[in-house]
């Protein structure tokens, strides 16, 4: 499940959407590792 959030196809993205797609997955991994240590 990892896997998927921090590889989202890069051959069926924009540039700008692979950010964007990446800035998202690293934002739920955050909110995930505090909901952990909480």
């Amino acid at each position: 499940q990892i896997n998927a959030i921090f590889k989202p196809r890069r051959y069926r993205l924009t540039a700008n959407s692979y950010r964007h797609a990446r800035a998202d997955a690293f934002s739920l991994w955050d909110d995930y590792a505090r909901e952990m240590t909480a």
